[in-house]
């Protein structure tokens, strides 16, 4: 081996042990194991593992219980044909909703009047989701049961993980907000499981985890675009906390929100019983 190759190897063991070294930002966590959380959630080389529960607590997700329901429809019709639009039909909609998976703030405040899939976002979404994991296939504007659809419609641990993937991997997270178009709480949503796993015993402000996500992902508020009503800061706080526990982790079972009577008051979160069967992280790995 020249001095050249001696230098570049050098080189890559010495990039290679930064790259192993847990930071404070992380947790305690390394950059490698961070682009495993980012790029490999739940995979065998992520500290961030999602566990086989038993029969009884699947049935607690409800997200997971929501599109199952919408599958057994689409497999009972054999195809399920939506509207000119390509919604749900209005029955279909109401069948759903009256499982009381996943209830509608505004729906059930009498604000909104439920007719329409778009009507309520969990219906809107459950639909979405159906399509992106690819349990589905839509063809001349009909719904129907794809192979991978009816095997995972009877794997409850194959279906869940590949909605929670596709839901946070694939689904755009700004699709129901005003936050605009950034990658604020969808990026590293793995991160917010990780901070839960550690710190979600004991109720916490949303802002507690908010400020945390941002000190390891602090390049996100590049993406935020400023207010005279707000500072930046507070704005990504916001629009984490919405994205990620009332409109994602939420509708999983796994975390109880706390909060106020006003729209604007504080909100403090911890996590359930589920969320310690569901969700495991292994601690960092030294060398």
């Amino acid at each position: 081996m020249d001095e050249l190759e001696r230098l570049k190897k050098h080189i890559g063991q010495m990039m290679n042990a930064q790259n192993n070294q847990g930071l404070p930002e992380f947790e305690g966590y390394s950059p490698n194991e961070l682009q495993a959380i980012l790029y490999n959630i739940f995979d065998d080389e992520c500290p961030v593992q999602l566990s086989k529960l038993d029969e009884a607590d699947y049935k607690k997700i409800p997200i997971l219980n929501q599109v199952k329901y919408l599958l057994q429809l689409v497999e009972n019709q054999g195809e399920l044909k939506l509207t000119a639009k390509g919604y749900l039909p209005t029955k279909i909609v109401a069948d759903i909703y009256a499982q009381q998976f996943i209830k509608d703030e505004f729906v059930e405040s009498g604000m909104q009047k439920l007719y329409k899939e778009t009507d309520a976002n969990s219906i809107n979404l459950t639909r979405i989701l159906a399509e992106l994991t690819g349990v589905v296939k839509k063809r001349n504007n009909k719904l129907s049961l794809t192979q991978k659809g009816k095997k995972e419609l009877n794997d409850n641990h194959s279906l869940l993980k590949n909605i929670f993937v596709t839901f946070g991997n694939k689904f755009n997270w700004a699709y129901y907000d005003g936050c605009g178009e950034n990658q604020l709480g969808q990026l590293g949503f793995g991160f917010s499981l990780l901070l839960l796993s550690k710190y979600g015993a004991k109720k916490r402000l949303n802002t507690f985890y908010a400020n945390k996500y941002i000190a390891a992902f602090p390049r996100l508020l590049s993406e935020i675009e400023p207010s005279q009503f707000q500072s930046i800061e507070q704005m990504a706080a916001n629009c984490y906390s919405l994205r990620t526990f009332e409109r994602f982790l939420d509708y999983f079972g796994i975390i109880k929100i706390y909060s106020g009577e006003k729209w604007d008051s504080d909100k403090s979160i911890v996590k359930t019983e589920l969320f310690e069967k569901l969700i495991k992280v292994q601690p960092h790995r030294v060398g």
